[in-house]
């Protein structure tokens, strides 16, 4: 059943092994980003639609939706849908996609009223709005390569963020959001982002990123210099490696002497009570 509104909201529809036809009957434009691993999908999905790219699969949706901000920066629809391919059903009920699709303001495309709120974990505050303890929960069943941690990147990116204790954001990394708020930084900072969150498929960086969205598009701090030049960042980010490699090397010795310190002691007790 097609809706009663076709929205001029562009949407942008990153999508995995499914068919994201539901999507558009609501929009007059769209451009779809697959990262299938169905190879007989993709062939449908190749022959079925006009305007779709087949990517990398790395990055999970955010590596798309920068894509797209990065291939189209001088000519940025108004507004576009940072959508999944399996978003209804997943992230947002049909009902309540319904009534939001064709908002011409920021929207967290996500609802759940259902959830149960985890008392001092994770509170579903109102449609939209997921609020999380920042404790990076992801990272022990996720790898990481530059950033551990949300704040080691919120802070890699943004000059004196403020660390905040919760996190507000849209489970799913689905939005509405308008030209401007992407053009409130220079194109550079997206490809700088997107190199940090595609070296794999879902990373612990995507997890941070996608947690930061609303602070990317919302907020007003000044970022770095060097995520205003690709040369730039590229030494920082190998700076940064470097730098926090060290320390890891140094707090590993820290614990393997701290062990052979105790284990010598160990022995020493046994020796002396050897002689007793």
């Amino acid at each position: 059943m097609q809706s009663k509104i076709i929205s001029e909201t562009f949407f942008i529809i990153s999508n995995y092994n499914t068919d994201p036809e539901q999507y558009l009957k609501y929009c007059s434009d769209y451009l779809i980003y697959d990262q299938s691993t169905d190879l007989s999908l993709k062939d449908r999905l190749k022959d079925k639609y006009e305007k779709i790219s087949f990517v990398e699969n790395s990055g999970h949706s955010i590596s798309n939706y920068f894509r797209f901000f990065i291939d189209n920066y001088e000519r940025l629809p108004d507004y576009m849908l940072l959508g999944k391919g399996n978003m209804i059903g997943r992230h947002i009920s049909k009902e309540y996609f319904d009534r939001v699709y064709d908002n011409k303001c920021f929207t967290a495309l996500y609802d759940a009223p259902k959830y149960l709120d985890k008392r001092g974990v994770a509170y579903h505050l109102y449609d939209g709005a997921f609020l999380e303890i920042n404790n990076d929960w992801y990272t022990s069943a996720k790898p990481f390569k530059y950033f551990r941690t949300y704040n080691e990147l919120l802070s890699f990116v943004f000059k004196n963020p403020i660390i905040s204790k919760w996190l507000l954001f849209s489970p799913g990394a689905c939005y509405i959001v308008s030209k401007e708020q992407v053009l409130k930084y220079p194109k550079v900072f997206y490809e700088n982002l997107k190199y940090l969150v595609s070296y794999s498929y879902f990373p612990s960086e995507a997890y941070h990123v996608e947690r930061m969205l609303t602070v990317i598009f919302n907020s007003n701090y000044e970022i770095n210099p060097y995520m205003r030049d690709l040369t730039l960042f590229s030494n920082k980010i190998d700076e940064y490696r470097f730098a926090h490699k060290d320390k890891s090397l140094k707090k590993i010795n820290r614990i393997i002497m701290t062990l052979i310190n105790r284990y010598n002691r160990f022995l020493h007790l046994l020796m002396i009570d050897s002689h007793i």
